[in-house]
């Protein structure tokens, strides 16, 4: 599975672009601010049908414009797919595969998986539980309908919970009943979405650790070889979700909004049984996040048999020396597919690719 051709229209800085790609590595080379992580981000955006470094659809229209169109052509089980991607201001986000209208946009996801590794990345260690679970939840769903269908369910059940809880507070009322019609549709899906988080992370941790160890005796790293573990933290891991609501109903009702559930969940990364937010070098946080990314590929890879597509943004200016070409040489094999790189340095990243031996393009913006 590779791509094979993107058009960008009113998409960021593009004003309108087309790139014919080679179906081994790509690379987006230019000074800081000409699009190169834009590039990616709308690669990024056909497969997830958002943004990476920007979520909020109407802000990744280039300024002054109405509209912003990506369209992308690529080769995947001996056929061409053509995904579009579309929104104009004050109208809902339009994706198409094959030209038909997906219904709903998560009917798309996991059609093209891909992962990215960025410096933004690092907000997975350094941001709030948010982004912990907004990763887990992204791995398991992109093989995983189902988990898809119950996540959103879960999360719109859980919005329509905390506007009762309002409602109430600003009305000066109580209905059990309502409550309860809330609670036992919260806990089919939340016991469903728990059980499935916990198998993961017995999969997942496994394929990280084998990922990080190998980063460190590449890289000659072999003082940072310390033990690292993810461990799933959450409310129903010593707690009945029918016991933890009705016992914090009182609380949900002062704060007006559900406290407790699965939502709260996070996951713990830690080295030497220490959070490695607090205690991890720069070097440890980043083969941390580097064998976390990876691991995202390799899990994925096994679940859905296809190779996906991997980013990397401005790893180069980033990473030290050793960690880049370590890097290089662990996607030079055939466990990997298509490769994208933005780089603000065109010798040095060319130098880099040459040593692999692989066909390769490199695409200057200014």
């Amino acid at each position: 599975m590779y791509l094979k051709k993107i058009s960008i229209i009113n998409y960021k800085n593009f004003a309108a672009a087309d790139f014919n790609f080679d179906k081994k590595i790509n690379c987006f080379v230019g000074n800081n601010g000409v699009g190169k992580s834009n590039a990616l981000d709308a690669i990024y955006h056909l497969s997830h049908t958002k943004g990476y470094f920007n979520a909020v659809a109407s802000q990744n229209i280039k300024h002054g414009e109405e509209f912003f169109v990506v369209e992308g052509v690529y080769h995947k089980n001996e056929r061409e797919e053509q995904v579009h991607c579309s929104l104009k201001k004050g109208a809902k986000k339009v994706v198409k595969r094959n030209g038909k209208v997906y219904e709903k946009l998560s009917e798309h996801i996991g059609l093209i998986p891909l992962v990215i590794i960025s410096p933004a990345d690092a907000n997975l260690i350094l941001e709030g539980s948010d982004m912990r679970r907004k990763f887990m939840d992204g791995i398991i769903a992109l093989s995983d309908k189902s988990y898809l269908k119950s996540l959103l369910n879960y999360n719109k059940i859980l919005s329509q919970r905390n506007s009762l809880l309002k409602y109430f507070a600003a009305n000066h009322i109580f209905d059990q009943v309502n409550i309860d019609v809330y609670n036992e549709q919260l806990i089919v899906y939340g016991n469903e979405l728990f059980e499935k988080r916990k198998k993961f992370i017995v999969d997942f941790i496994e394929i990280f650790k084998e990922r990080y160890h190998h980063i460190i005796y590449s890289t000659g790293d072999n003082d940072l070889l310390e033990n690292v573990s993810i461990s799933y933290k959450t409310q129903l891991d010593k707690n009945n979700f029918k016991e933890l609501l009705d016992s914090n109903l009182q609380r949900d009702r002062l704060l007006q909004y559900t406290s407790v559930g699965l939502h709260k969940d996070d996951l713990l990364f830690k080295i030497n049984d220490f959070s490695i937010k607090k205690i991890g070098s720069q070097g440890q946080q980043k083969s941390f996040l580097i064998a976390l990314k990876l691991a995202q590929f390799d899990f994925i890879k096994k679940q859905t048999n296809l190779k996906p597509i991997l980013l990397l943004d401005d790893v180069f200016d980033k990473l030290d020396e050793n960690r880049v070409a370590q890097l290089i040489d662990i996607v030079n094999d055939d466990n990997f597919g298509q490769l994208f790189i933005s780089d603000t340095h065109a010798e040095r990243t060319e130098t880099l690719i040459k040593k692999t031996k692989q066909s390769y393009k490199m695409f200057a913006l200014n």
